[in-house]
């Protein structure tokens, strides 16, 4: 897969302007923050730190999407399970109830069509699914969690512990970015580089391996925002000196940025 690290829409006017601000999700998960940073001035420099694919195996992935009728409640970790995982949403029977750990995870289920989810209110990840009304009296249910390849095992130990029948099934698989740092090590030479956006501890992992020695001396000294403080810690462990944990979901993300930009003098790039 090629990497277009530098590919972003051009910058307006606004309370970010001037600031250069990396972002790491995955190519289809970027967009709608990237287009939201530019509309308020920011110049977004895209660069996947994890690549997303299908599953080696797809047999699994079939068997679950032709049995759904026989699962009570299915949960997508992610916006990306969304994508490979849902098939023919005309196939998705009304009796099965959905959950998603956020908003991008609703809205990208929305966005096939699924509408009946339940989300999170406070905490979008494992633990703010647990505490859902309808996965806390799940006993003698049957439970499909679409992810990715590997995991943290929280949510299907729990609800085993609950009484629930869970089955995972790995609809993707993330692998690390095997070119495209150049124009990214480039901005942080450069100076062009005034923030990071980072999602996922594995993203993190990905950006410094890429970056190598020189890079990331320089990512180090960064301002990175992150949404939630299992990233931090991982951040702090490896190194990076400024790190601003912020509230879940892309939303979260802007509005720690626009506080941090509220105290810094704006920069006109030419």
């Amino acid at each position: 897969m090629e990497i277009h690290p530098l590919e972003s829409p051009p910058a307006r006017p606004g309370p970010l302007a001037g600031a250069g601000i990396v972002v790491t999700r995955p190519v289809r998960q970027a967009a709608g923050l990237v287009r939201r940073l530019a509309a308020l001035g920011a110049t977004p420099l895209v660069w996947p730190a994890i690549v997303i694919l299908p599953p080696t195996d797809t047999a699994p992935l079939a068997r679950v999407q032709r049995d759904l009728a026989t699962y009570d409640i299915a949960v997508f970790v992610s916006a990306n399970a969304v994508e490979y995982g849902v098939g023919d949403p005309a196939q998705w029977p009304a009796t099965i109830a959905i959950a998603a750990p956020g908003p991008g995870t609703a809205e990208a289920l929305a966005a096939v069509g699924l509408t009946r989810v339940h989300v999170p209110v406070d905490s979008y990840d494992s633990e703010g699914l647990l505490a859902l009304p309808e996965l806390r009296d799940v006993a003698g249910r049957r439970v499909i969690i679409f992810r990715g390849d590997g995991g943290r095992e929280l949510l299907g130990d729990t609800l085993r512990e609950r009484g629930a029948r869970v089955d995972y099934v790995a609809c993707y698989r993330r692998a690390a970015p095997q070119s495209g740092a150049e124009g990214l090590l480039a901005a942080l030479r450069d100076g062009r580089v005034d923030a990071v956006t980072l999602t996922s501890s594995e993203g993190l992992d990905n950006l410094l391996a890429a970056l190598g020695a020189d890079g990331r001396a320089r990512l180090l000294q960064v301002p990175t925002f992150v949404p939630h403080a299992r990233i931090a810690e991982h951040a702090k462990a490896l190194g990076l000196r400024a790190v601003i944990t912020t509230p879940g979901s892309d939303a979260g993300l802007i509005a720690g940025l626009l506080e941090w930009a509220a105290g810094r003098p704006i920069t006109t790039r030419s």
